[in-house]
């Protein structure tokens, strides 16, 4: 009996380890996909009520629905060029923080993203972007 509970607390263990897994990486891919189209809509479905906006250096902190409007206005001022879009890195610090470092190319240039997702409240929700032209 106590083999059976050992086993079964184990395979819970890398379930649920894999699942997180999986939820953190499904945020990274589906924010790094309205970045290359710039879809502010799209990318405001995982923001975190609160989320910090950086430019080249600049930041301020914005509600869930003015950083929406902040984003809209970006990709606005600068449409995107998918062809452009690269993907530098991905990576983790400890079980609550992602984040991914991408590029996103526009007429007006080319600019590094760097988008921190945590975990707030079970799900992962980005935290803060970087915009800094290249």
């Amino acid at each position: 009996m106590r083999q059976f509970f050992t086993l079964y607390t184990f395979f819970f263990f890398v379930l649920a380890s894999t699942l997180t897994s999986y939820a953190q990486s499904s945020v990274i891919t589906q924010a790094e996909a309205a970045i290359k189209i710039g879809s502010a809509k799209d990318l405001a479905k995982l923001f975190s009520e609160t989320v910090e906006i950086s430019f080249d250096g600049k930041k301020s902190n914005y509600s869930k629905t003015q950083a929406a409007f902040v984003m809209r206005d970006f990709f606005t001022k600068n449409a995107p060029n998918p062809a452009g879009f690269e993907n530098y890195h991905r990576g983790n610090s400890g079980k609550s923080l992602n984040y991914t470092i991408v590029k996103y190319s526009s007429k007006n240039g080319a600019y590094r993203v760097f988008m921190k997702i945590k975990q707030y409240q079970g799900r992962y929700l980005i935290d803060s972007i970087d915009l800094n032209k290249e």
